[in-house]
Order: structure tokens, then C-alpha cells, then sequence
């Protein structure tokens, strides 16, 4: 069995986002998502919408999604590729060679971004619809 890893906030689920797990699965048999928790996006600066357990929940629900993890730190891949046997860990493009050093344990990937949508740009408009 071919295990595939992949990392993210996942937070206002989109196409993109879609299209990132769809092509992530297709690399392999299973596919584990390492979701980031609050307490991990606050060390980040960076805020959620959907806590923690419901951006869970809501990755349960996909179909291309065997099994979701939580994201407690930067250093933790190393450690979930080895734990989890992984053969492939992807990411995005916006990532590219940033994780290269975890060639060494498995495959590393970045694809390319869904053109045109982020979660980012969906805050945005948001902001602007409401003034």
C-alpha cells in the first residue's frame, strides 16, 4: 500500500483545496491529512474560521480522505512520515523546496495551486463585500 501525507490549515474549504486532496489520493492508496490545530495556527499568526475539530470533521467527510491528523508543529513531519510509513509527502507549489530534506526518508511533491482561489482571497472578498 502506497501511503500518501499532506499538511494544511484547511480552513473556508474550497475548490482548490478539492483539487489539492483529489490529486494527493491519486498518488497513491491512502491518504493522511495533518490538519493544523488552533494552538498551532496561533504560533503561526495565522487565524481560523472553523476550529480545529470541525475543519476535522469536515476532511472525515471527504471521500478522498482516509484518515486526518492533528498539526502541532513545524519539526512533526519528520516524525508522522516515519510513524505512518509514508512513500510520498505533497504539498503545495507555494511550498516548493521547502520540505526537500524530508527526501530522504520518502518521495517529496509539490503541486500546483488551483489558479484563481485561496483561502486568502476568499477573506479578502469577504471584507469587501461587507463594506
Amino acid at each position: 500500500m502506497k501511503k500518501v501525507l499532506t499538511y494544511g490549515t484547511f480552513d473556508l474549504l474550497h475548490h482548490g483545496h478539492i483539487n489539492l486532496l483529489k490529486r494527493a489520493k491519486e498518488l497513491g492508496d491512502y491518504l493522511i491529512v495533518a490538519v493544523s490545530t488552533d494552538e498551532f495556527n496561533q504560533l503561526k499568526g495565522k487565524g481560523a474560521y472553523h476550529s480545529f475539530e470541525e475543519r476535522k470533521i469536515i476532511l472525515e467527510a471527504i471521500r478522498y480522505v482516509d484518515k486526518v491528523i492533528p498539526e502541532n508543529s513545524w519539526e512533526q513531519k519528520r516524525s508522522d512520515i516515519l510513524m505512518h510509513n509514508i512513500d510520498i509527502f505533497v504539498m503545495g507549489s507555494d511550498w516548493a523546496e521547502k520540505f526537500d530534506e524530508l527526501e530522504e526518508l520518502c518521495d517529496v511533491l509539490y503541486l500546483p495551486r488551483t489558479e484563481g482561489i485561496s483561502t486568502t482571497k476568499i477573506k479578502e472578498e469577504l471584507i469587501l463585500s461587507t463594506r
